[in-house]
């Protein structure tokens, strides 16, 4: 059984940083593109960046400069790094593939960013 565990949300004042883990169990995602995404209430899940199998990196345009995805293929685990945190920035974060697989989605770690 394929799981993805996220991990190191949390409440920060704006201008705070967090790094979110994503965990990887029951199957290898060192060649696949993997992504974070986030979902604030009342909006859809939306994308925050991607990386694929090789490392090249997206960012969507509001986290560019502030946010850093990363892999360590040998721990099954991809990160986000997130800098300067607004209150704008507010959501459920979850990691899964790019694109996404519905059945590879976790519970997310919420990330509240005060101002």
């Amino acid at each position: 059984q394929v799981q993805l565990v996220e991990s190191g949300g949390g409440l920060v004042q704006a201008g705070g940083s967090l790094r979110l883990s994503c965990a990887a169990f029951g199957r290898d995602f060192r060649l696949n593109a993997m992504a974070w995404y986030r979902q604030a209430p009342g909006k859809q899940r939306d994308l925050v960046a991607r990386i694929t199998s090789g490392g090249g990196t997206y960012y969507a345009d509001s986290m560019k400069g502030r946010f850093t995805i990363s892999r360590d293929n040998a721990k099954n685990t991809v990160y986000l790094q997130m800098n300067s945190l607004e209150p704008e920035d507010t959501a459920v974060y979850y990691c899964n593939k790019h694109p996404p697989i519905g059945v590879y989605w976790g519970q997310g770690t919420q990330v509240t960013v005060s101002s």
